[in-house]
Formats: C-alpha cells, structure tokens, sequence
C-alpha cells in the first residue's frame, strides 16, 4: 500500500509549479546512528522497479526494497518529506537512538 498525504501533495505541487513533472524514487538512504532511512529523489523509473501513480505523480522504488518495506507513507515535516515504511526497516547495527551529539553512539541520548 502507498499513500501520498494531503501536505506533501502539496508541497510536490509547489515544487512542479513551474516545471515539468518527473518520476519520484523512494529509496534507501545512509542515516546516522539511527540506520538507514527511506527519502525521496528525482529518477528515472528502471526495469526492476514497483511503480504507482498518485495524484498525478508517478512514484518508483527497487522491486526488493518494496517487497521489504511492504508499503510507504509519504508525508512532510519541518525537515522535509518523511516517508514512513509500512513494514519497519531491518536494523543495520546503529543503537537506535534519535540524536547524536558527537556523531557516535557515545554521543546519543
């Protein structure tokens, strides 16, 4: 399942305003501490891709990526787009924690 909210329609729309629409990647990004996490970038849809339309917006993600997550959530934050996996992404040895002040998780609190 996939679902664009209300707010990060709009923030896309803004965005395309004045440009024309390209497909969006759902993708696996390096993290801090915390692990990996799932973002948003502007691609090419591949043969060995999950695609689905919503809104207007053609959105893409690695077949096995899909079959991990089973599902996204695509919303905005003060931060930015945040995009929630339906199934929770495997820990990749980070402690887990939210914040790192030194970069470490020494520095976690």
């Amino acid at each position: 399942m996939f679902t664009l909210t209300e707010n990060a329609r709009q923030e896309l729309d803004a965005f395309f305003a004045d440009k024309e629409k390209s497909s969006i990647r759902l993708y696996l990004a390096p993290g801090g501490c915390s692990g990996p996490r799932l973002s948003l970038a502007l691609d090419d849809v591949r043969e060995d891709d999950v695609t689905q339309e919503d809104a207007g917006y053609t959105f893409c993600i690695d077949k096995e990526l899909w079959d991990t997550i089973e599902g996204a959530t695509i919303d905005v934050s003060p931060l930015g787009f945040l995009v929630t996996p339906e199934k929770p992404l495997p820990s990749f040895g980070g402690c887990g924690c939210t914040s790192c002040g030194s970069g470490s998780c020494g520095g976690c609190h």
